[in-house]
């Protein structure tokens, strides 16, 4: 019993295309023609390049001249910087219930808003019990409530539909945009601005708020691992 080899998904370069002859491309994309094997690489080795063959099944087989070496290491810098940019989505899950206690729901909340922040979906779960299953209407406002509380966040990627007992809705990330030092270190205007009557930026602190003042509001406090979501 044979055991077949490895079988290579490099394409033939140079010596290694067994053909009599190849449709040449030039390094700039130009059509050169049919011409024999022994042409081609004759116009390779006077251009130090390659003869690579890119279109094997073509009759006859296409090859291009080009630098091989600087083709791999172009194509493998495009494809780490593709795999870089690819984002995961993680989708995390919040379980409600219709008559949830204020307290709870803002505990609930500041899970949903910490999730969107990181970028990642939230499948939220309503739980329907005995009598509340007659109430879909109940879960239903809930779910509206959460998605326009956390409309700065994230949006409704899936609508509320129902599932057996429980009530289902995804909430995706938006988009984040650059953070540019444009708007951070703003120049401030010159004595020509000031003599023009232009308004200069008042200096830092000085403020309606004064120095000492909070001007953000304080985001929900997070509870223990114990009420901590599991992701999906």
């Amino acid at each position: 019993m044979t055991q077949g080899g490895h079988i290579s998904t490099e394409p033939r370069i140079n010596e290694r295309i067994r053909v009599p002859e190849v449709r040449l491309v030039g390094p700039n994309g130009e059509q050169v023609g049919i011409v024999a094997i022994n042409d081609a690489l004759r116009l390779a080795q006077e251009a130090d390049l390659d003869l690579v063959e890119v279109a094997p099944t073509a009759r006859p087989p296409v090859a291009k001249l080009m630098d091989y070496g600087k083709f791999k290491y172009e194509s493998a810098l495009k494809a780490r910087e593709s795999r870089k940019h690819q984002a995961q989505t993680v989708i995390k899950e919040i379980k409600l219930r219709p008559k949830i206690d204020p307290h709870d729901y803002g505990t609930k909340k500041g899970h949903v808003e910490r999730f969107l922040r990181q970028g990642d979906k939230v499948k939220v779960t309503i739980m329907f019990r005995g009598r509340e299953q007659s109430r879909p209407d109940l879960g239903y406002r809930l779910l509206q409530k959460l998605a326009g509380d956390v409309e700065e966040l994230g949006f409704v990627e899936s609508q509320p539909k129902q599932d057996g007992r429980n009530m289902i809705m995804v909430i995706g990330p938006h988009k984040r945009k650059p953070d540019t030092k444009a708007d951070r270190a703003a120049p401030r205007p010159g004595p020509r601005a000031q003599r023009a009557g232009q308004p200069v930026p008042p200096p830092r602190g000085a403020g309606e708020n004064g120095p000492g003042q909070a001007v953000a509001a304080a985001e929900p406090a997070e509870q223990g691992a114990a009420d901590a979501p599991t992701a999906i």
